[in-house]
């Protein structure tokens, strides 16, 4: 959990608490996160929350392709590459790629990244280090990652 994690959870409660209508598109997001079950029995409804829906989820998960020359030739051997949040495993990018464009991977591969060390003159700064996944799709899938790019 982030630093600013702590705020933006409480700025999101309060936008829910406060009427007016900027507020009108949370309320729809979080009314569709929810989910309602039904037992046969009784045929009472139960509603359960849901914290994320599972579309957002595998955003969150997949957060953009990787435009360089070599992972461009490497798509020619259906090889796509991504950078996805710190915290992602092999099978959570693997069913955040299914979901996300309806192909399942043969397989996934994982890289951390260490930012490397710069500098602008006489001042000394460090890239972010981030973590990146190669998937593999099986033969006669292609993805349209580099659309309009």
């Amino acid at each position: 959990m982030g630093l600013l994690d702590r705020w933006s959870k409480k700025i999101t409660s309060a936008k829910l608490k406060n009427n007016d209508d900027k507020s009108a598109p949370v309320k729809a997001a979080l009314k569709s996160a929810t989910a309602e079950t039904k037992t046969e029995n009784k045929g009472e409804t139960k509603v359960t929350a849901v914290s994320k829906t599972t579309a957002s989820k595998h955003f969150n998960i997949v957060i953009r392709p990787l435009v360089t020359e070599k992972s461009a030739r490497a798509e020619s051997v259906r090889k796509y590459t991504f950078i996805v949040a710190a915290s992602a495993n092999k099978t959570e990018v693997k069913n955040a790629v299914k979901n996300m464009y309806g192909v399942l991977p043969v397989s996934v591969n994982i890289v951390n990244v260490q930012g490397k060390n710069i500098r602008f003159g006489k001042s000394r700064g460090r890239r972010s280090d981030f973590k990146k996944a190669i998937v593999t799709l099986p033969k006669g899938e292609k993805l349209t990652v580099h659309e309009g790019v």
